[in-house]
């Protein structure tokens, strides 16, 4: 009876494991420090905002500016009306209005239509997509003056609705956009046992759907909301007094006459708190969305 010749397997030479673990250490080491040098470049100028910030007129306006400065609340104060300008709160609820409410609205019309062009597919649903996008090359500045006749022809100059259904229809496809990708990897099965327990599009796009695509919709939500918030051309054409939004009225201390650095980063720190919070508080749903079906 003729057994199989089995060839040894080669010696491993001593110490190649350990070079190896060793250079891939020193290569994570380099890609971190790498990351490291990055992340402090993008953040060097909100640190910079923020000191400026904290000066006088003066001392933020000197070339080279003085780290040694001594600070002071000043800016913030003036932000807030305490030498008795005017005060943010109306323009800071007016972004938050509109951000919000655009957001919700963009978000109920943006899941029945991802839901036609990803799981029950429409014809030519790879053409709809493509206009969805086509629409956001168009320049906002190209559809300014007919939406201001209209607005005011129609008495809604310095009203927030319209600024609510403009930033939907701004944000809509691209909304839908990236519903329609993350909708596309929800599990069909989970949907076909939904309508077979009798539930309806409703229900299955709350009950079934939503559960499973939360961190996408929660992506799409927050860049929806940070558009809306810093939007300025429209609200600044739009808008007067009643309507006011936090952009606009950061502008306001922007003059062609006196030292207004440090009122700015102090009135910029402000404005970007609710979007540095919302961005924060839901950094982990906006990453799973974002890399949701990236890796198969």
């Amino acid at each position: 009876m003729s057994t199989l010749a089995v060839k040894p397997r080669p010696a491993k030479k001593p110490g190649a494991e350990p070079v190896a673990t060793a250079k891939q250490r020193r290569r994570n080491a380099g890609l971190g420090l790498l990351a490291w040098v990055v992340g402090i470049l993008f953040a060097l100028p909100l640190l910079w905002m923020l000191l400026t910030s904290f000066h006088s007129e003066s001392d933020a306006a000197t070339n080279p500016p003085s780290l040694a400065a001594p600070l002071t609340l000043d800016g913030y104060r003036t932000f807030f009306g305490a030498g008795g300008g005017p005060t943010p709160w109306y323009a800071l609820a007016n972004s938050l209005t509109a951000s919000l409410v655009s957001t919700a609205f963009v978000l109920v019309l943006a899941l029945p239509a991802a839901y036609a062009l990803s799981i029950r597919r429409v014809r030519k649903w790879t053409d709809v997509l493509f206009f969805f996008l086509s629409t956001k090359m168009l320049p906002v500045v190209a559809g300014i003056l007919p939406i201001y006749l209209f607005a005011k022809n129609t008495g809604f100059l310095d009203n927030i609705w319209l600024l609510v259904i403009l930033y939907t229809s701004m944000n809509l496809p691209i909304a839908v956009w990236m519903c329609q990708s993350f909708l596309a990897e929800v599990p069909v099965a989970l949907i076909e046992a939904a309508r077979i327990d009798g539930a309806r599009l409703p229900q299955i796009l709350l009950r079934v759907i939503a559960p499973v695509a939360a961190p996408g919709i929660a992506a799409t939500a927050l860049i929806c909301f940070i558009f809306s918030w810093n939007e300025l051309l429209f609200a600044r054409v739009l808008t007067g007094v009643v309507a006011q939004t936090a952009p606009v009225f950061l502008t306001g201390f922007i003059t062609s006459q006196g030292l207004f650095l440090a009122q700015v980063c102090a009135a910029s720190l402000v404005i970007s708190l609710p979007v540095l919070a919302a961005g924060f508080a839901a950094q982990d749903k906006l990453v799973q969305g974002l890399s949701l079906g990236a890796v198969k």
